[in-house]
């Protein structure tokens, strides 16, 4: 069987063959050379006998920048046996691993595969630790299919780390030296193999045979003066290797050196300016533009400066950086106003390694392919939640908690896609505040297990979903991480921002005639922005038109007690943990917390405890009308926003928090800054008319966001109030995944389709509305929320929060009915009297036919349609039954 082997596998030199002695399957043969001539006559060997004797196929990967290792006229001359595949590095990692593998896949393991020096991918990627994450994939994948690869590496291109990664991984690691024309062979490693003299130095002498020998070389004169000047220099003890990420930053460093001395190399410095925004900050040409406009070659020095691992700091970090960079720039007024970030980042090269590491990255490929999708989601989360970092990583994140000390930090992702042009990725990756609370070694591994969290949320299905919805599965998605000291104060056990909030440059809801849609809105909270970003189910937040932020819906100082916030996001440091406290029960009075600016006593509900002669334990509202009123805290945000959308030339989203020092002085600490995905436009259209009440179907009177629509309705879901109201939360949970499935029919049939349905769409709380996940109801047209769950709820406008973000992206419709109140109506009997599709549709669900009903009018009744008009402009909406002419 061994001579068999030796006889299949070949390296195409007899001798070198007899000293390896044999090549087995699954062999990858990595040589270390200086230079590409010291490769090609081993490829050509190799050529020579596969191809044009053995009639075998080869197959050359092409991606390197120098001369072709296999020319043309060979592959021209192979009579098809022989072909080249060139695959270009910027593409990105993951698409270049996967057109790599496609062709092995395709090929198998019958065919030998010639690979370019894979030190060359650095030019694209930047860092060795990817070319050795590249080589940790596709090296285990042609040995496990039992194929034969020949790689190039070149010497003093690659840290000691990734090196070592790269020994690790291969069967055959041989050194080739150039001494006075002579080639030389030095087998490092040769996996499963041994003889006395396999691990000397030998001589290819190619003056005996057709393809020379190699003869071990036993003077030492000799060997000294060959691997003195070489090996010596590559033993990680005696040197640290520099890669291509440090040296780009070493001479850059030394550019602005020359040039604070007074030397004009401003061309330089562009030059590597550029090359560093390549490297670090983005491939996106709009975002790249605006980098180049307002980074300096200083900043990015500064960015690298805090940098754990190389890579891409992803969109986040990105907008935040370009955001404070365009306000500076614009006016100096803003290095005094924004609070000074403090914050470091962990390159994507980290996740990848991470990924590669802990055996992660085939089961994450196969999740993204379509024939696969969503195959074993779960298994990899918790294999990634199991996984270790390498203990260099571990030691860097152990540095930057102590450069923290017990201050709260916010482990946050920052993919390469997440808040880029088209794309917000709202509430799909996981961000984590840790209190930080505890022993150094606590500390580090809470740090290490929120990391382990966002990465494993890259893979989520609502990420996933998302990606396939957006056309995104095949693009690279790395993801980098943003780890930043939380912005606020100690107040007694208790750390929190005074107040937190989104904004956005544009208003979408325009509920009142004075409102300027140009004048942008912010949604505001007091405590952590969890609450301002996320949708709350059991609470409400102060929204704000920007051009009047006293204008409110609500009719009197009741009901703004009764819609304003009642519970606060913040950390408890004493018990290490994130926590939601009831406002009153804060006691922000006696600790030094500005309360006053935020609040508003409730005269009517002090005089009426005092004519029942009780005491009033807490009438404070946060209505936050002082700082509306009294500070330039609403101009300066309105501000921020127009010089951030003019740069962008689009309206923009943010994320802030505000903190008031002495003397009513505050600072505004700018946490996000993406395009806001939204036309920049309402359209007023024109209402129907002659609409007979007893064809009205629906009737609203706000809030409508999103595009004004008038068109006709193919299917409405209606999920039946009273019925949904007595189901147990299991059958609501039922319920859900019903309209999953529906909404996948929905994609089929490409039509208008609206839902509607009672409480809050896409709650985590069935008590409070339909427990979907967004991807199980992305496909529908228009969504109608009906206040019917109980007598508290109200459906909530939701602008700014990541659900809101979904709607926008999707171009989803969304309006709230409000069944009892002045302008608005439903027709239960209309829904009642017609017939249901729902077991038309879905075969089994009989059993929900009373809770979901499926009304296709224009399917059942030719006669007639169901039109609807909304009006986002007006806010006033109509569905209606249209008799159509025969």
């Amino acid at each position: 069987m061994e001579d068999q082997t030796r006889i299949d596998f070949c390296t195409g030199l007899k001798a070198l063959d007899q000293l390896l002695m044999g090549v087995l399957p699954g062999d990858n043969i990595l040589f270390q050379i200086y230079s590409i001539d010291d490769y090609i006559p081993f490829v050509n060997s190799l050529y020579d006998k596969i191809v044009r004797t053995l009639h075998k196929k080869l197959i050359y990967f092409r991606f390197a920048h120098q001369k072709r290792l296999i020319t043309e006229e060979q592959i021209a001359n192979s009579k098809g046996k022989a072909e080249i595949h060139e695959i270009n590095p910027e593409i990105g990692f993951e698409q270049f691993m996967s057109q790599m593998i496609g062709i092995v896949e395709i090929n198998g393991p019958e065919c030998y595969y010639i690979f370019d020096p894979i030190t060359d991918l650095v030019v694209d990627w930047f860092s060795d630790v990817m070319v050795a994450n590249f080589f940790m994939i596709i090296c285990p994948y042609l040995y496990k299919i039992k194929a034969v690869a020949y790689f190039g590496l070149k010497r003093r291109e690659s840290q000691s780390h990734s090196i070592k990664n790269i020994y690790n991984t291969t069967q055959i690691v041989l050194d080739i030296y150039r001494n006075e024309d002579n080639l030389y062979i030095y087998p490092i490693k040769v996996y499963g193999r041994h003889c006395p003299t396999m691990h000397m130095l030998h001589k290819w002498d190619l003056s005996k045979g057709s393809s020379g020998v190699f003869y071990p070389v036993h003077e030492s004169g000799i060997i000294a003066k060959i691997l003195s000047n070489t090996q010596l220099s590559e033993l990680s003890f005696l040197t640290r290797r520099l890669d291509v990420w440090f040296l780009t930053f070493q001479k850059a460093h030394d550019i602005l050196e020359k040039i604070h001395s007074g030397q004009n190399l401003k061309t330089q410095a562009e030059i590597y300016k550029n090359l560093i925004l390549r490297m670090m900050i983005s491939l996106d040409e709009r975002l790249f533009i605006l980098a180049v406009q307002y980074f300096s070659l200083e900043d990015l020095m500064q960015v690298g400066r805090r940098m754990i691992g190389t890579g891409k700091i992803g969109g986040k970090s990105t907008g935040i950086l370009l955001a404070q960079a365009i306000l500076k720039k614009n006016n100096l007024f803003w290095e005094k106003k924004l609070e000074k970030q403090d914050m470091f980042f962990i390159g994507s090269h980290i996740f990848y390694t991470f990924l590669v590491m802990n055996d992660c990255w085939w089961a994450r490929r196969k999740l993204t392919k379509p024939n696969t999708f969503l195959e074993g989601v779960e298994e990899t989360q918790k294999k990634i939640h199991s996984g270790t970092f390498q203990q260099y990583i571990r030691r860097q994140f152990s540095e930057m908690l102590n450069y923290f000390g017990g201050s709260p930090i916010i482990v946050r992702s920052s993919s390469l896609l997440e808040d880029a042009y088209g794309n917000s990725f709202s509430g799909k990756y996981d961000s984590i505040f840790l209190p930080n609370q505890g022993t150094p070694e606590d500390r580090l591994e809470k740090l290490l297990l929120a990391v382990k969290k966002i990465y494993a949320s890259s893979i989520s299905r609502r990420a996933l979903n998302y990606r396939k919805n957006r056309g995104l599965l095949e693009k690279d998605e790395e993801m980098g991480l943003l780890i930043m000291r939380v912005s606020g104060a100690r107040y007694g056990n208790y750390y929190l921002p005074q107040v937190s909030g989104v904004g956005f440059s544009f208003n979408p809801y325009v509920w009142d005639e004075k409102i300027q849609p140009d004048s942008g809105f912010i949604r505001i909270v007091l405590g952590l922005g969890t609450r301002a970003v996320n949708r709350t189910e059991d609470d409400f937040t102060r929204l704000v038109a920007l051009n009047v932020p006293n204008l409110r819906p609500e009719m009197n100082f009741g009901e703004i007690r009764k819609f304003s916030q009642k519970k606060v996001d913040l950390l408890d440091l004493e018990n290490n943990q994130f926590s939601t406290v009831n406002y009153r029960n804060l006691n922000l009075d006696n600790i030094n917390f500005p309360i006053e600016l935020f609040t508003e006593r409730d005269f009517e509900l002090e005089r009426r405890m005092e004519e029942l002669n009780r005491n009033v334990y807490f009438s404070k509202v946060l209505t936050f009308k002082k700082l509306l009123n009294d500070t330039n805290f609403t101009k300066d945000i309105r501000n921020l926003m127009n010089i951030l959308q003019k740069a962008y030339s689009y309206p923009v989203d943010i994320e802030f928090t505000l903190n008031f020092f002495e003397d009513n002085l505050y600072l505004i600490n700018l946490l996000q800054c993406r395009p806001f995905q939204i036309k920049k436009e309402i359209k007023d259209i024109i209402a129907p008319d002659g609409v007979k009440p007893e064809s009205t179907i629906i009737k609203i009177s706000g809030p409508i966001i999103g595009d004004s629509i008038a068109t006709s309705i193919d299917r409405i879901i209606y999920i039946v109030p009273s019925v949904y109201g007595k189901l147990n939360n299991r059958d609501r949970y039922s319920i859900a995944r019903l309209i999953g499935k529906i909404n996948q029919l929905n994609e089929e049939m490409s039509k208008n389709v609206m839902l509607l349905a009672p409480g809050r769409v896409c709650t985590s709380s069935p008590s409070l509305g339909i427990p979907t996940s967004f991807a199980e109801i992305n496909n529908v047209n228009i969504i109608g929320e009906i206040a019917e769950m109980h007598s508290g709820l109200v459906p909530d406008v939701s602008l700014g929060t990541h659900f809101f973000n979904n709607l926008v992206e999707r171009d989803i419709i969304y309006f709230a009915l409000h069944p009892d109140k002045d302008g608005n109506f439903l027709d239960r009997d209309f829904f009642k009297n017609h017939p249901n599709n729902l077991k038309v549709m879905i075969s089994d669900a009989e059993k929900w036919e009373t809770a979901v009903k499926i009304i296709e009018v224009n399917k059942n009744d030719n006669k007639s349609s169901i039109n609807i008009n909304m009006n986002a402009f007006t806010q006033k909406g109509i569905c209606y039954l249209k008799k159509n002419n025969s």
